[in-house]
């Protein structure tokens, strides 16, 4: 059993304590943006951690109305440039809290009179030492390089936070049940899954809505882990350019919660297998999930399945999926 693996099971248990030990910060944070309703969200990740933050904005965008972007780190760090944020809230998403722009961007979203709130693993890092508020993922320490836990948590940490924002009982109840609903994902296999990847010169991964950024993480475990070129598209931006590539034998994997989407999804879905390509759909009388009782939740409980079934194909294919070959764990970029 890989690292990987096993660091993928641990995300109930690191849902909860994340939920357990963060829950006064969350409630203190949820009643300052209440009153302080700020106009705009900024937000400073990189990889697996912007996937995160991508989940992150569709969520404040559905159920808040306020805008959220993520910040090109080299805008400050590399390029020098100036922010003006005043009133906005800056969100940092990290693992390690320690790569440079990262923490640069930070530094000049407090300056520019932003409210900073760092969401790291590592609670005694730069980013975490340097945020106006902390929320530290408790995670526990990941030994693969392909984050798994630490991607959930941060997951469950962004919708945490609208949660409390809102003051929304039933998003509340669904973010408190968010552990027991990673449990039941961990126990959900996809039988057919590794056949359908393994041989794949190239795939799409699609999803829409916050579904959306959950695709743009499994696309990047597929390559880091499998060395499988996988794209993720949105199924509204699939339907331009790439929609080419469409043929016979293709193989796309798309995520269709029961949200708004999903019937368009579903339609995506269709005119898809009409042009040959061989389709695989998590939800919809699919691929199974755990389902969370609040349709823009169930990604996240997705995104858990999707991480076992992944392992499994770079095993099958003769992968190390805690080593890749060219990566490493922290990455600090500049």
């Amino acid at each position: 059993m890989s690292h990987m693996a096993d660091e993928a099971r641990e995300a109930p248990e690191a849902a909860a304590r994340f939920l357990d030990r963060n829950a006064a910060a969350l409630a203190e944070l949820g009643a300052r943006l209440r009153n302080t309703e700020p106009p705009v969200i900024l937000t400073s990740a990189r990889g697996s951690s912007d996937n995160a933050a991508g989940f992150f904005k569709y969520l404040t965008e559905i159920l808040l109305g306020v805008p959220c972007a993520s910040v090109g780190a080299s805008v400050v760090s590399v390029y020098g440039g100036s922010l003006k944020a005043r009133g906005a809230l800056a969100i940092t998403i990290s693992q390690s809290g320690k790569s440079p722009d990262i923490v640069a961007l930070q530094d000049a979203a407090r300056t520019a009179g932003a409210l900073t709130v760092a969401m790291v693993n590592v609670a005694d890092s730069p980013a975490a030492r340097n945020a106006d508020i902390c929320l530290a993922l408790h995670a526990g320490e990941e030994k693969s390089v392909a984050a798994t836990k630490s991607f959930i948590v941060s997951c469950v940490a962004g919708v945490a936070i609208v949660a409390y924002w809102l003051n929304d009982a039933a998003l509340l109840g669904a973010v408190s049940r968010l552990p027991e609903t990673l449990a039941e994902a961990a126990k959900i296999t996809w039988p057919g899954f590794t056949a359908f990847a393994k041989d794949a010169g190239s795939l799409y991964v699609l999803g829409r809505g916050p579904s959306f950024p959950i695709a743009q993480e499994a696309a990047l475990k597929l390559k880091e882990t499998c060395a499988i070129h996988a794209e993720a598209y949105s199924i509204a931006e699939v339907m331009h350019g790439p929609w080419e590539l469409m043929e016979t034998g293709f193989p796309v994997l798309a995520y269709s919660p029961d949200d708004a989407a999903r019937e368009i999804t579903l339609e995506a879905v269709a005119k898809m297998r009409h042009a040959g390509a061989e389709v695989q759909v998590v939800g919809a009388g699919g691929l199974p999930f755990a389902g969370s009782g609040h349709a823009l939740l169930d990604p996240i409980s997705m995104i858990l399945t999707t991480y076992l079934a992944i392992e499994k194909v770079a095993v099958e294919l003769g992968r190390d999926p805690d080593r890749p070959r060219l990566l490493k764990k922290v990455t600090e970029t500049m």
